[in-house]
């Protein structure tokens, strides 16, 4: 293997140490500054003495009116906050429990790959490797530590979304620009403390684990990948739990409300409407937090276990051993120069710029990162490198190869977010011809949106094929999990953008239970309407991230395991029938989770109709439902449906990698990937299609909207009832089946030294070569 030529790292070691903390640093402040700015919109009733359009109040009864309206948007913030840190308070007492119980099962099996040995051992070349216990030890408390965060960044992202959703709806009667500002702000907030805890806390936990291992990076980033499965763990318990809990209060509220009432979304007499906004924080703000954060854990983590192995860690090279953490460094500071754009410099002041003003987003903040990363690159790395290619150790890859992984990620992931507005904005073609479906009924309206949901997998299936061929061809794995890096570069303002939606939504109930009437409502749809398309884009985001990640993952689980290219081939049997096995495993997870949602729904249905049925006045006006019990219904039916496709997932590579081995593993992460990206982003885009029709009916914002009968008609009533039907495809399922194809490849990373050492073969196929 040829030496890599250091003497071209011209960044000095000093760099990385200050760039890095202080990028992440600078996120937590900016974020904590944007939170400071939501704050000066008082939900405080005498504070405000003008009308909306900025007169005087000149009659006492005007004021009291006003300050009636504020009161109640404050009881309404209060009460969803209050309902949403109750259910993730208790969804974390289980999450701990599970924390506990599989800390013990990690340093159990780590430990034991060489029989909880205490000795440092040197190779051949005369370098140090860490004992399995020191493994064991350090990987559980990243594990931990990875936990820990992804429960912060989604506790911290659903306070200020609760913290922010009244404030929201009291500025739209200012109108779009204000509105828009803070709820722009407020999702900002999410984003980037989510992205400067992430950064700090892996930097910290790599600084004080390399007083341990010392040069050692090999053992030192393997017990860095823990971080990884602490986050994805959560967040797939955070992604089903808030989901069903979600799902389970809208499709109740929606189908006795709207199909069966003919009253308003968000009417105050349906008693599942609290629950409803509550799950909208709980689910879409923080599950989808700690989503990303496990992708950012895991995609550093697979490129950082990758680059251990190659000349940049044999040489202890330690700026290039730092690269991952630098791109992510970089994005920050992009994102941050970015965010001001939209709540600053050019907010969107019209509803026809909402949406425009969101892409801008992400568009600048891709420009923005492009020439950063390419520095980065050129100066972080060394001109040349090995060790990368597997096959060919001796093959050099230059940085500028890694730069254009990186660029090729980054400008994927546009492009996917590009074509998933496409396919779910109502501005555009597909649709509104899934609205017009509507026309005859909720099955075309199905038919139709279905369609739409497979067609939109086409374009960034090939976006991910391109990233995944152009990557491989340059840097191999390491390319693969740089490319990942690049598509989450632009992790902060996804976030926001994809917070933003939720909050609105929360906007437009409280506008509604409130009654602060039918303008203000019509601007809190329009910014709801936008927050769906974003929302999409950021689980576009999150698939094919998740996409890259899990096969960077792979890579890395292939190296762990000792798995060559002439082990993993399709002819081989263990491998075929892994493949066969891992591409059922979406489908399976899938059913699960849909079934879990219509057993909620059901009995929130049931719970809604009895209300309606035995509370005199409640139709009418005089009588208060009770919301207690609809929350009740969705926190027990969430928290114990979750269970199950949890420990589908978490139990499934672990019983492989024991019973058939690590070559069947590889078999079923490969076709887990391959089903479950497809899956992912059909479901996903079906469900943000069908809600975003049926709110294209209710605006009749256009002639052929118009021509629909907007609320109330039969082409409405089916337009719901598919927006129904997409509620746990887009809010539960298909956002949860990206951390399903993660989490089982980081888990197999894991655990790949301890197959390796006692069962690389499997238990089964041994006992049966023995018979």
């Amino acid at each position: 293997m040829s030496t890599p030529d250091v003497s071209h790292v011209r960044m000095p070691d000093i760099v990385p140490q200050f760039l890095i903390p202080g990028s992440a640093l600078l996120a937590i402040a900016f974020g904590l500054w944007l939170w400071w700015r939501v704050s000066h919109v008082l939900v405080k009733p005498g504070h405000s003495s003008r009308s909306e359009n900025g007169r005087e109040y000149l009659l006492e009864e005007e004021q009291r009116g006003e300050d009636e309206i504020i009161q109640k948007a404050a009881d309404l913030m209060e009460a969803i906050s209050e309902g949403a840190t109750s259910f993730l308070m208790t969804e974390y007492k289980y999450m701990g429990v599970f924390m506990a119980g599989f800390s013990v099962f990690i340093f159990v099996l780590l430990s034991s790959q060489d029989g909880f040995s205490r000795e440092w051992t040197v190779d051949e070349e005369g370098n140090k490797h860490a004992p399995g216990l020191y493994l064991g030890a350090f990987s559980t408390i990243s594990f931990l530590l990875g936990a820990l965060t992804s429960i912060l960044s989604g506790f911290l992202g659903m306070k200020i979304a609760t913290y922010a959703n009244a404030r929201t709806a009291l500025q739209a009667r200012k109108g779009i620009a204000p509105a828009f500002m803070t709820a722009f702000r407020s999702g900002a907030v999410m984003g980037f403390l989510l992205a400067g805890n992430g950064l700090l806390v892996l930097y910290i936990t790599i600084c004080i684990y390399k007083r341990v291992f010392g040069d050692d990076w090999y053992g030192l980033y393997e017990c860095i990948a823990g971080y990884g499965l602490g986050g994805s763990s959560i967040a797939l318990f955070g992604r089903v739990g808030g989901g069903i809990y979600t799902k389970a209060a809208d499709v109740g509220a929606d189908l006795v409300g709207k199909i069966e009432k003919d009253i308003p979304e968000d009417d105050p007499r349906n008693p599942a409407v609290i629950a409803d906004n509550v799950g909208d924080n709980v689910g879409d703000i923080a599950g989808m937090g700690a989503d990303l954060f496990g992708s950012f854990a895991e995609s550093t983590c697979a490129a950082l276990v990758i680059s251990a192995v190659s000349s940049l860690g044999k040489q202890h090279i330690y700026v290039a051993m730092q690269y991952p953490l630098l791109i992510s460094a970089a994005g920050i500071l992009c994102c941050i120069a970015t965010t001001f754009i939209a709540t600053d410099l050019k907010p969107a002041r019209l509803v026809s710029e909402i949406e425009s003003t969101l892409k801008h987003q992400l568009i600048i903040s891709t420009a923005l990162a492009t020439p950063a990363a390419l520095v980065i690159s050129l100066t972080a790395l060394p001109n040349e490198f090995t060790g990368i290619f597997v096959q060919d150790p001796d093959r050099a890859v230059k940085n500028w190869h890694m730069f254009f992984c990186v660029a090729t990620g980054l400008w994927g992931g546009l492009i996917i977010g590009l074509v998933t507005e496409y396919f779910t904005s109502n501005r555009y073609q597909p649709v509104q011809d899934v609205a017009d479906a509507c026309r005859t009924g909720a099955a075309t309206n199905i038919i139709f949106g279905m369609a739409l949901g497979y067609k939109s997998a086409i374009v960034p299936c090939f976006v991910i094929a391109i990233c995944i061929y152009v990557s491989f061809s340059l840097g191999h794995m390491f390319g693969i999990a740089c490319a990942a890096l690049g598509m989450l570069t632009t992790l902060s303002t996804g976030l926001a953008i994809d917070a933003y939606g939720p909050i609105s939504d929360n906007a437009g109930g409280i506008a509604e239970m409130a009654a602060m009437g039918e303008d203000i409502r019509e601007r809190t749809d329009a910014l709801d309407a936008a927050g769906n398309t974003t929302a999409a884009i950021g689980k576009g985001f999150a698939i094919g991230s998740a996409a890259l990640v899990s096969l960077a993952l792979f890579g890395a689980y292939t190296v762990q395991a000792a798995i060559t290219v002439q082990d993993s081939s399709i002819l081989d049997p263990e491998v075929f029938s892994g493949l066969l096995v891992g591409a059922m495993l979406p489908y399976w997870f899938s059913a699960m989770t849909m079934k879990s949602v219509g057993k909620a729904a059901l009995a929130m249905v049931e719970e809604v109709r009895r209300q309606f049925n035995t509370i005199a006045g409640l139709m009418e006006g005089t009588a208060r439902p009770d919301y207690r019990r609809c929350v009740e219904i969705s926190t027990s039916a969430s928290l114990s449906e979750m269970i199950p496709p949890g420990a589908l997932v978490m139990l499934t590579p672990v019983v492989v990698g024991i019973l058939f081995g690590t070559r069947t593993l590889a078999g079923v992460l490969a076709g887990a990937l391959v089903s479950g990206v497809q899956m992912a982003v059909s479901m996903s885009n079906t469900g943000g299609a069908w809600d975003n029709a049926k709110k294209y009916v209710e605006a009749g914002a256009s002639e052929h909207a118009r021509e629909l009968g907007g609320k109330g008609s039969d082409a409405h009533k089916a337009a719901v009832i598919g927006d129904t039907v997409g509620d746990p495809l887009k809010d539960t399922s298909g956002p949860s089946l990206n951390i399903l194809i993660k989490l089982m490849a980081v888990e197999s990373l894991v655990f790949a030294p301890f197959f390796k050492a006692h069962t690389p073969n499997g238990l089964i196929f041994q006992y049966m070569q023995r018979a």
